[in-house]
């Protein structure tokens, strides 16, 4: 099986690219070319097309995505550009070879109002410049390629690259007293558990021919179970770092409210997601968060 890696040096196309390989040839790319990968960047019309028109993959993975929420209401025309417009793109050039597509997307395409986890069926109708593209981009690949996954997931962090996590550590270290938003619900979900999940995902589809796969198709759920707040997640992460020893002096974490901490984008107040789709039709689920978290920390030898 060959597979097409977008996105290889974000947080999720980084675990991806590891856990991928024992599917078979694994073409990795990014936006720079860097570390040997392909270059393509999904902000150029046409790059991501001629790959897969060439390569002919028998999957492309997209874990490529503009993911600056605040910016993207400065720069709305270049988040569709990359999360809607290249959607359309890797979508015609897939079915022109024959290819499946594995996308990924986000809580933000719903307003978050439920008052319950959303579920894949639920109204979309996103509340900022993100959510916007993201949507874009899964209507775009639905309509032009009927063999396709997407997977919504939402509260990414890692071990690398810049989080909430990474955030919260620096920030325990440098002040005595922390302010974190209360009143935004979800889970988070760690990029090596999404990584797997997509890696086992695809070998059991590849495991049987093309008639097994109907009504597996479609959009599910993927994040980690149980719900926290913001404020929540970052106080089991200070808790965490005082047990290690990475914190001389343990910072008091505060409750506020969001509207104590503006931001350019607003964000949804609820993103727990109902993942009993993706578990009733591929037996795939993913633990606790805190189970994530522990293991995530676990993959830090020292304080960040």
């Amino acid at each position: 099986m060959r597979l097409l890696l977008l996105g290889a040096d974000g947080q999720v196309g980084h675990e991806l690219e590891r856990v991928l390989a024992p599917l078979g040839e694994v073409i990795a790319c990014n936006r720079n070319g860097d570390h040997g990968r392909l270059p393509i960047d999904l902000a150029h019309a046409g790059q991501a097309g001629e790959a897969i028109s060439q390569l002919r993959p028998d999957w492309v993975v997209n874990a490529a995505a503009y993911t600056a929420v605040d910016q993207a209401e400065a720069e709305p025309e270049l988040a569709q550009r990359i999360n809607g417009a290249a959607l359309a793109e890797i979508g015609s050039a897939a079915k022109a070879v024959g290819a499946a597509v594995l996308h990924y997307s986000t809580d933000y395409v719903f307003p978050g109002d439920f008052g319950r986890p959303c579920r894949e069926d639920d109204p979309t109708a996103p509340i900022n410049a993100y959510g916007q593209s993201k949507l874009a981009g899964e209507v775009a690949l639905r309509d032009c390629l009927p063999r396709h996954l997407i997977l919504r997931t939402a509260w990414v962090y890692a071990a690398r690259g810049r989080n909430f996590l990474h955030t919260m550590l620096r920030l325990a270290r440098q002040r005595p007293r922390l302010t974190v938003v209360s009143d935004q619900l979800g889970a988070p979900t760690p990029a090596h558990q999404i990584a797997a999940a997509s890696a086992l995902l695809l070998a059991r589809m590849s495991e049987h021919d093309s008639s097994h796969w109907v009504g597996r198709w479609g959009s599910f759920h993927l994040a980690a179970a149980g719900q926290t707040s913001w404020h929540g997640f970052a106080s089991a992460i200070v808790e965490s770092a005082a047990q290690r020893g990475w914190l001389d002096n343990v910072p008091d974490v505060a409750p506020i409210p969001t509207a104590d901490f503006p931001t350019p984008a607003r964000r949804p107040a609820d993103s727990r997601l109902d993942c009993s789709r993706l578990h009733a039709t591929h037996g795939l689920r993913l633990p606790d968060w805190r189970v994530g978290l522990q293991q995530v920390l676990a993959d830090l030898p020292t304080m960040p």
